[in-house]
């Protein structure tokens, strides 16, 4: 076996090291983290988000204004997410926070705000999954200080990963209620928000927010609510929902419009979609599919997979999150269909794990969307093409001055001076 894999990954036996123990990779940022300049990327500092730059103006207002989308690690964790928060805990009027925590990570400031917030009479629910790879022992830890603090929390559900990333809080405004939410593709954890790309909506859509609600009662087992009308949640109707969108463009297609999917994610594995996607290209619907880990699907096969295009991003950050794109006739792109969330095309998302899809429909965070989608398009630099034999192939830049998408969009927002 040593040989087979030493030849298949073309090495010399001056390559191979021998190691009695198991293998961590951690030693790693020892060398990582050398002070050498020339080797090093140039610091990327996030930035504040626009829409949060006012100190003295609350997040909830501005949120009530119009839905804010953030993309770290461009923009600052802290100054949003964090900040969010902060301010639930700190308002009297705000009465609960119900929050998911997949990989919370170390020295996360988050816990002590939520145990904060129990201790000042709030309601909170933190929804800790256990079975978070690698996090096992850290988030039971959190779940002990969560409980003895007065948090109500849930360890995840019987046969399901919770892996969808939301946050909900509930504030008191004049004689009613106004829920404020936010669906992340990333978790909440200030560590990786600097190394991922993800993208976080925050909305005081009320109908989001009644949606929400009952995917945490969904969670506590109150709940068996079927017909969602804004979100996508797995298991319940994620999957039904993603191949209606797919055939619904390949109807826009046979009917003499341009039917067109841009779907942005980490994997693509299941079985379905992948059929669907082969039909919809059949019938003429070209499709780009962003895919940064494995994929099942095989792109550009004559008779099979001729329009669909596979690439993926490889760079300074972990290609993170998650974009879905259904053009529906639009003949502006931006009135297309935008969605955001956890879940990538695989079976175990779409069945064995409990997700979150949102749709993005303020017009400003959709042609934000389709900017970034469209920079990794056109990128030159940072993108793998996906041969229809399963090998990948990276692109070439014409000039030598030409950045990677990852670089433009941290100069984009004043990451990189």
């Amino acid at each position: 076996m040593l040989n087979f894999l030493r030849d298949e990954l073309k090495l010399t036996d001056d390559d191979l090291y021998e190691n009695r123990g198991e293998i961590s990779y951690h030693s790693l940022s020892e060398i990582a983290n050398l002070s050498i300049p020339s080797l090093r990327y140039p610091a990327c500092t996030p930035v504040r988000p626009a829409v949060f730059r006012d100190d003295e103006r609350d997040v909830f207002s501005a949120i009530r204004e119009r839905d804010v989308l953030v993309h770290h690690p461009f923009e600052s964790f802290q100054d949003s997410v964090e900040r969010f928060v902060r301010e639930a805990v700190n308002d009297p009027q705000v009465l609960a926070i119900k929050i998911t925590l997949y990989r919370a990570g170390e020295n996360n400031p988050i816990i002590p705000m939520l145990i904060s917030a129990a201790q000042k009479g709030k309601q909170v629910v933190c929804v800790l999954e256990l079975k978070a790879r690698f996090d096992e022992a850290r988030n039971m830890y959190w779940g002990e200080m969560l409980e003895d603090a007065g948090v109500h929390v849930i360890y995840g559900v019987v046969d399901k990963k919770v892996h969808g990333k939301i946050l909900l809080i509930i504030r008191k405004e004049n004689e009613s209620y106004r829920f404020y939410s936010h669906v992340s593709t990333g978790n909440y954890n200030p560590h990786t928000a600097k190394i991922y790309t993800d993208l976080s909506l925050f909305t005081a859509d009320k109908r989001i927010g009644t949606e929400i609600i009952e995917v945490f009662n969904f969670l506590t087992g109150l709940s068996l609510k079927k017909n969602y009308q804004k979100l996508l949640v797995a298991p319940v109707n994620m999957r039904k929902r993603f191949l209606q969108l797919i055939r619904k463009e390949v109807e826009y297609q046979k009917n003499g419009e341009t039917g067109y999917i841009l779907a942005k994610m980490n994997s693509l594995e299941d079985g379905e979609v992948c059929e669907a996607l082969y039909e919809a290209s059949r019938a003429g619907v070209k499709i780009d599919l962003i895919v940064r880990g494995f994929c099942t699907l095989r792109p550009r096969v004559p008779g099979l997979s001729d329009n669909i295009r596979v690439m993926s991003v490889v760079g300074r950050f972990l290609e993170h999150s998650r974009i879905y794109y259904f053009k529906r006739g639009a003949k502006d792109p931006i009135d297309g269909k935008f969605l955001i969330g956890s879940a990538d095309w695989m079976y175990r998302n779409l069945n064995n794990r409990i997700e979150a899809i949102v749709p993005i429909e303020d017009a400003a965070s959709k042609q934000y969307l389709w900017q970034v989608l469209q920079m990794i398009l056109n990128d030159q630099v940072q993108v793998w093409d996906a041969e229809p034999t399963g090998e990948y192939t990276i692109r070439k830049p014409s000039t030598a001055d030409v950045r990677g998408v990852q670089d433009e969009l941290a100069r984009l927002h004043g990451c990189i001076k």
